[in-house]
Order: C-alpha cells, then structure tokens, then sequence
C-alpha cells in the first residue's frame, strides 16, 4: 500500500507539473498570436544624452572670430562686448576684445587666447585665470569688478590664456 500511495503522489505532481507547463507554453503562444515581441525594454528605449562638454558651435567661432573654446559647463559664454556692461572682458594683442557672460555662481572654460594682457572682471564673480608663456604656467586671482592687467603686460612675455574659473 505504501508504495501504491507513493506512486499515486508521484503521478499526481507530475500532472500537475505538466499542466503548468502547458499553461505556461499556451501563454507564450497567444502573446506571439497577438503580435507581442520578446524585444527587452533597453532595445526599445531610446539612447542617453551624454554630455562631453565640449564647447558648441566652436569651430564655427573658431573661424568667424578667432578663438579657439575648448571645453565648458556652459556657465561662462562668448557674448558680444557690445552687449553690456557686465561681463568678462580680455584685451589682446592683434585680436578685438573678447567678452564672456557668467550664468551661474561658478563656472569653467577652457579655451586658447594669445597675446592676452589685460583683464576686466564682471562685478559678480570673482575670477582665476591660468595662461601660459614659454612653457611656463602663471595664474592670476582677479576680485569681482576690477581691471588688472596680465599676461604680456606684467611680465613682457607672449601669454595663452587657456582657463577661465569663475567662484562667489
């Protein structure tokens, strides 16, 4: 008796088992019927904005005005001298001004303007500039709101300007 009822559990589970399976697979049939796909959710969505901080538009600057904008936050941006009063403002040597606008409390730019020697800060943010001349590196910290000459003007060498940070 005891190895009859053991059977009769066996086969009990077992069709059990297959039923589930069978109800399973049907499933599966009628959701292929009804024209679902088995295409993952990542596959179907769409790609992600990375931003690589790259400066926009600047080979086009690059051409029309001759600065060469690297790499940014987008808080500190080309803007027409003409515009305001306002902004950050760099005399070059052979080159018309060049102006930036800061949007924010802080921001960065990376970029290369020769022959820099003079500085007008915006009366907002206090701004660090790094440049280069012969190799060397030089850093200036420039309050909110002044003119201070740099550069070529402090120590009669050729300097790039290739940063500009800008803090509260």
């Amino acid at each position: 008796m005891k190895i009859r009822s053991a059977c009769v559990r066996i086969l009990g589970a077992a069709a059990t088992a297959g039923v589930l399976a069978w109800a399973v697979l049907a499933q599966g049939g009628a959701d292929a019927a009804a024209g679902s796909s088995t295409e993952s959710v990542a596959e179907a969505a769409p790609g992600y904005a990375v931003e690589d901080y790259n400066y926009p538009d600047a080979d086009k600057i690059l051409a029309e005005q001759n600065v060469v904008l690297k790499r940014g936050d987008g808080h500190i941006v080309l803007a027409d001298c003409a515009g305001g009063d306002n902004l950050l403002q760099f005399l070059a040597r052979d080159h018309e001004d060049v102006c930036f606008r800061v949007t924010a409390d802080e921001g960065f730019l990376t970029l290369e303007l020769p022959a820099v020697h003079g500085v007008k800060t915006d009366d907002s943010a206090n701004t660090h500039l790094e440049m280069t001349a012969e190799g060397d590196q030089v850093e200036y910290d420039i309050p909110a709101d002044t003119w201070k000459g740099v550069g070529e003007s402090v120590d009669g060498r050729e300097h790039v300007l290739v940063e500009i940070r800008v803090t509260n």
